[in-house]
């Protein structure tokens, strides 16, 4: 795929591709003869994983440091463990503090039936 069919596929500017590529965040894309590059299955497998950890809010110092870990060889499986579990960690973090958000709206609602006497449809 080129660059422009990827961005296009996954929602991400060709310069967004091109910064991730330069910082590491995925592996440099090969180029076919003619410059173009050329993201194969692997190449658009990392940008599907870091569009999903940026979505998720995942600062990008952390997914160059999660990308140069799994990047590099067995040395690292316990690095990289350890940063999947931070991520999890961070990730739950974000989920509970918008469980508890919901929950507040939901008390809001609630208390708005209650003293208006209508139920939400």
């Amino acid at each position: 795929m080129t660059i422009k069919e990827v961005s296009e596929k996954y929602g991400l500017t060709p310069d967004t591709l091109r910064y991730y590529e330069r910082v590491g965040i995925i592996p440099p894309v090969p180029r076919k003869k003619s410059g173009v590059r050329d993201y194969d299955e692997a190449a658009c497998g990392w940008v599907e994983l870091m569009k999903c950890m940026r979505s998720a809010g995942v600062r990008i110092e952390a997914l160059i440091e999660y990308s140069s870990l799994f990047q590099q060889g067995d040395e690292t499986a316990e690095a990289r463990k350890e940063l999947l579990m931070e991520q999890r960690r961070q990730l739950m973090e974000r989920m509970e503090d918008m469980r508890r958000s919901l929950d507040r709206l939901n008390r809001k609602i609630e208390r708005y039936e209650r003293l208006t006497g209508k139920a939400e449809s």
